[in-house]
């Protein structure tokens, strides 16, 4: 028998050296690189949605501003009919003036903000805006007496509060 050994190389000595290849550690790695692939679709998809929704967003409110616009044509129209017949008979003028503003008043109902002009109403701080106070001794005290200004609208949808004179305490 013999004693000697065979000669080694470098490359025989780091072989012996390191572990051999361990699968498990690709398999980490393309689960990762799979994970990171999703995420950035997912952030893609994301961002092609907000992108997406806004573009929406922007058609639905171009699309009501123009239905609103159109309900309003007929008032135009009525006013400037109103205007060419100015010089004719005057009482005529206001009554299709009147006409116009009953008009005006019914697009804004329909359109979700009807009108309000109550009087003797106990006074409601969340749909009447105090401009006044009188002394009213057939009223109850913090009742609408008077309405300077209507208001449109009910509850959350609230275009503006009506501006009235309350009846104060009598002393």
């Amino acid at each position: 028998m013999s004693t000697e050994q065979e000669p080694t190389t470098p490359q025989d000595e780091l072989s012996q050296a390191l572990p051999p290849e361990q699968p498990e550690v690709d398999d980490h790695a393309a689960a990762l690189d799979e994970l990171q692939d999703r995420w950035r679709r997912a952030l893609a998809d994301l961002d092609n949605l907000r992108k997406r929704h806004a573009k929406e967003l922007d058609a639905v409110r171009k699309e009501e501003r123009a239905r609103t616009a159109v309900a309003w044509l007929p008032v135009v129209d009525n006013l400037d009919l109103a205007l060419t017949h100015a010089g004719s008979d005057p009482s005529a003028v206001v009554e299709g003036v009147k006409a116009v503003r009953d008009q005006a008043v019914d697009v804004l109902r329909r359109l979700g903000y009807p009108r309000y002009e109550e009087t003797g109403v106990p006074f409601d701080p969340a749909v009447h805006e105090v401009v006044g106070t009188v002394d009213d001794p057939d009223a109850e005290p913090n009742t609408v007496v008077q309405v300077v200004r209507p208001g449109y609208g009910e509850g959350s949808r609230q275009l503006r509060p009506a501006a009235v004179m309350v009846s104060k305490r009598q002393e």
